[in-house]
């Protein structure tokens, strides 16, 4: 085996609950910095990779995901620094990389290359998330000062939100992932033709297996298990929060976690005496990016994330049937269904889709829920040795895919390359924006929203012409939302009319059949 073959030498996780023995109220650079110990423990060598670490790179933290957000404790200016000294580090870079869930595997396949090509021998990364003690915190008018200055060399690669969500669509109502996911899920319930409440027991289906793996994960925040009717029966505690959402279906991000992942060379790992039954290796991957959601032609799929995942399995030279282990990022249904579907996995088949418990159950610690899932799946692969294990991180607004296929067995180092799957998906056509002028069509896809606000609708139609333009509802017509509540929008005919502010907001709604 090549000297310069990567190599994932330790993984680690930390979580605590609020309430439970032992609860600290963790910041989340020490949830971090537990999972980083974690990480080097469990490679066997703690008091030697410590100062071997030549770069740590941390994942964003919700608190820090934007130019305008702020961390009410306070904040690290250098967080992968501060982990650093909290471990015995002292690495020649540090790296705070962008926003999206993709980010802990799309580290791993871009220190797999630098590693590869012998630009690194030693790397940790790791991330973590506190939001559910600064909301238990706040609620009590508690405060903590979590704020550090640590000197030394940061490369911070910004936020990465620009262009996630076409300005069309939030200037119409929908804003936030729940909402854009909304839509997304009622375009698939559109295209397979069900009604609400078979499209809710399907999601109920996909999810329930999802909770059995979560009642076994000491660090899942919702260790209950549920059947797929509790899941998709609305009652008071699981309320629609965005049609088709109730409140279980969607990523849980009331969490305290961390985790962390420690990949190496093949030579660092045996200088450092790491044992070779602890070695996984990255067998293939890539890494994509889908268009804006209004210039996909097709709201119900997720096509890139599926050319990145056959990708990674044709690099390692393996079929989705020779995977025993999955972990399909799934901050709500249409994120797992879209790859499972176009992978040619069965809806009844019998391996889990998840390693940790999902986001919904085992928790969405913000960016960082893949490094969870990362460590889950070797932890897995190392009990099955000669298995393989295959992860598909999300980003955005099913934006951004990353993938790895995994597996203990020796294999050497093969680059991968995914500019060529770019370069089809940047050449994919988009639909064409309807004029100003146009003020009727048909229901592609909606949601309604039932957050903090007053209930309100978005809808994505199609002129006659097949241009695609937003509408919304307002107060002054509240037919429309309350048609839109009690049948079935999709498909439905809209008159619109432009407010104030050029924006469509539906006068009338002719609901089909």
């Amino acid at each position: 085996m090549d000297d310069n073959t990567p190599v994932i030498i330790g993984v680690g996780e930390a979580s605590e609950r609020i309430g439970a023995p032992g609860y600290a109220a963790h910041s989340p650079v020490e949830l971090a910095a537990l999972a980083a110990r974690a990480a080097l423990d469990d490679a066997g060598a703690a008091a030697a990779i410590g100062p071997r670490i030549e770069v740590i790179a941390a994942i964003r933290q919700f608190e820090v995901s934007g130019p305008r957000a702020v961390a009410p404790f306070g904040k690290s200016n250098n967080f992968p620094r501060s982990v650093a000294r909290r471990i015995g580090a002292d690495p020649q870079r540090a790296i705070l990389e962008p926003v999206g869930g993709q980010g802990p595997q799309h580290l791993v396949n871009e220190f797999a290359h630098a590693i590869g090509r012998g630009e690194m021998r030693l790397a940790l990364i790791c991330g973590s998330e506190a939001i559910s003690t600064v909301r238990d915190l706040a609620t009590k008018g508690e405060t903590r000062d979590w704020s550090e200055e640590v000197e030394g060399q940061l490369e911070d690669r910004g936020y990465g939100v620009d262009g996630l969500v076409d300005a069309v669509i939030a200037e119409h109502g929908a804003r936030t992932p729940i909402q854009v996911y909304a839509m997304y899920e009622n375009a698939r319930r559109a295209r397979r033709g069900l009604s609400r409440e078979a499209y809710l027991r399907e999601m109920g289906d996909l999810f329930a297996p999802f909770t059995v793996v979560a009642s076994g994960n000491p660090h899942a925040m919702s260790q209950s298990v549920f059947t797929p009717e509790a899941l998709a029966t609305v009652t008071p505690q699981n309320r629609v929060v965005a049609d088709p959402f109730p409140r279980r279906m969607v990523a849980r991000d009331q969490a305290n976690q961390g985790a962390a992942v420690l990949i190496a060379s093949v030579g660092m790992a045996r200088e450092l005496g790491v044992p070779e039954d602890r070695w996984v290796y990255l067998h293939g991957g890539a890494d994509v990016a889908e268009r804006s959601p209004f210039q996909r032609n097709d709201l119900s799929a997720y096509p890139a994330a599926v050319l990145a995942a056959k990708q990674a399995l044709d690099g390692a030279g393996v079929g989705v049937g020779d995977i025993a282990a999955f972990d399909l990022y799934s901050c709500f249904p249409i994120a797992v269904f879209s790859v499972r579907d176009e992978l040619g996995l069965a809806a009844d088949d019998p391996r889990p889709l998840t390693v940790t418990g999902g986001l919904p159950f085992f928790g969405g610690a913000g960016n960082n829920y893949s490094m969870h899932a990362i460590a889950s799946l070797v932890r897995a692969l190392r009990a099955k040795p000669g298995s393989y294990g295959l992860l598909g991180a999300n980003g955005g607004f099913l934006s951004k895919y990353s993938v790895g296929v995994y597996a203990t067995k020796p294999r050497e180092w093969r680059p991968f390359d995914s500019r060529g799957l770019q370069a089809a998906i940047d050449g994919w056509p988009a639909p064409a924006p309807a004029p100003d002028s146009a003020l009727d069509g048909t229901v592609e896809t909606y949601t309604i929203d039932y957050g903090r606000e007053a209930p309100h609708g978005v809808l994505v139609c199609r002129t006659d012409a097949g241009e695609r333009f937003m509408a919304m509802t307002s107060p002054e017509h509240p037919a429309v939302l309350e048609a839109m509540r009690a049948g079935d929008p999709l498909g439905a005919r809209v008159s619109c009319a432009l407010d104030a502010r050029g924006r469509r907001v539906a006068e009338t709604i002719a609901l089909a059949g």
